[in-house]
């Protein structure tokens, strides 16, 4: 594990596991941290892939006093932590938010990318818009930060209940509460950037393969989001999934199945 120090002088902590296949980036969703990648390293070292786990700003082990919150300030980490690692190509893959990231940092690294990996993504967009009529209103993401707020852990309670997915465990929900709760006072600056994202250019642009996995019951992230990612993207295949918002928490075999078949296909 390491610290990368940015340029503004705040550390991102990541972890650069090597093994001799492709590696593939773990981008965590918002207020997580890349523990919740653990089921997805283990199986990903096993097959001979390398793994590299960021925790965003001002969540999990990075600093949390940053000003600069936005999703292009972490994709800009992502891209600055692989040239520290020096891998000459990467699959990326981003969950939920982290998905956003994910498509913003594989514009920054061009052909270093092999694939890209959006699970329950929140890209191309998250909120309705023009020509897309999937998801909440940009006002109901523009409120979450005035939620937290008034109720800090009754809010963080009923999202790790929804991000645990249909008969969680209490352990399962209470792990990923506690992920939530340790997140910076400033984090839902970077939620915000959703009310606005579109990345409908931006996908269509990538040549490499895009895989985009949807969880039929998640409750975050409008499923049918993943089949418009799929169809934008130009070269682009939907996988969805019998789980809820967090396939890789939820049935972490069937996940890691699916993503090393991908992964076989690049390499």
């Amino acid at each position: 594990m390491a610290y990368f120090e940015t340029d503004t002088g705040g550390r991102v902590y990541f972890e650069h596991h090597r093994a001799p296949g492709l590696p593939v980036v773990l981008i965590h969703g918002w207020g997580m941290s890349g523990d919740y990648w653990a089921s997805a390293v283990e199986g990903l070292l096993a097959a001979g892939h390398g793994a590299i786990v960021i925790d965003h700003r001002g969540c999990g082990r990075s600093d949390r006093d940053f000003t600069d919150m936005s999703i292009a300030a972490i994709a800009g980490d992502v891209a600055a932590i692989i040239d520290r690692c020096d891998v000459p190509r990467v699959a990326l893959n981003g969950w939920s938010l982290g998905a956003a990231v994910a498509v913003a940092a594989a514009a920054l690294l061009g052909n270093r990318v092999a694939g890209l990996i959006l699970t329950c993504g929140a890209s191309p967009r998250y909120v309705q818009g023009d020509g897309f009529p999937h998801g909440g209103m940009p006002e109901d993401v523009l409120a979450i930060a005035g939620a937290i707020t008034a109720d800090r852990p009754g809010f963080f309670r009923a999202l790790a209940e929804g991000a645990s997915g249909e008969g969680a465990s209490e352990a399962m929900i209470g792990w990923v509460e506690r992920g939530f709760l340790a997140t910076a006072p400033r984090a839902s600056e970077t939620l915000a950037g959703l009310a606005t994202l579109d990345q409908r250019g931006l996908l269509a642009s990538f040549a490499f393969p895009v895989l985009s996995i949807g969880g039929a019951r998640d409750a975050i992230a409008d499923p049918a989001i993943a089949g418009f990612a799929a169809n934008c993207a130009a070269n682009g295949t939907l996988l969805t999934m019998d789980t809820g918002h967090s396939p890789q928490l939820e049935n972490p075999a069937a996940y890691n199945e699916a993503l090393l078949a991908f992964l076989r296909n690049l390499t």
